[in-house]
């Protein structure tokens, strides 16, 4: 069992950054790909990014590669999104997901994952 606990989330200005950490309890955290998945309002739940277990590859979509950048410290047993250059259209609530059946960090299916957290609000005004 993992359990997973968002934080970092705001208001912040278009252009503007933030930095969401996600942490984790289990000790198995460190052998899954995690990855940050958004919901806008109205919006389906969709893949942001994602990072190997421990070779640190990562993974991005196409709407936020260049501006987000998702890094992890196993030691703690936590994950990042670092996201710069933030637009209105990130606003979202975003949450963080793993499990042991995500083998590719390619995997941007949400019914794969099988531990989230609560979500962060992230709101980006213009």
């Amino acid at each position: 069992q993992v359990h997973l606990v968002e934080s970092g989330g705001g208001l912040v200005q278009a252009g503007g950054s933030l930095r969401l950490s996600c942490a984790a309890s289990g000790r198995t955290f460190s052998r899954f790909v995690v990855g940050w998945f958004r919901q806008a309002p109205g919006k389906e739940r969709e893949f942001v990014a994602a990072i190997s277990r421990n070779l640190f590859s990562t993974y991005y979509a196409d709407s936020v590669k260049g501006r987000f950048s998702i890094s992890r410290d196993n030691a703690k047993n936590t994950v990042y999104l670092q996201m710069n250059s933030l637009i209105p259209e990130d606003t979202a609530v975003y949450y963080c997901a793993t499990g042991a059946r995500i083998l590719d960090i390619t995997t941007t299916s949400e019914k794969l994952y099988d531990y989230w957290g609560q979500g962060t609000q992230v709101t980006v005004s213009s």
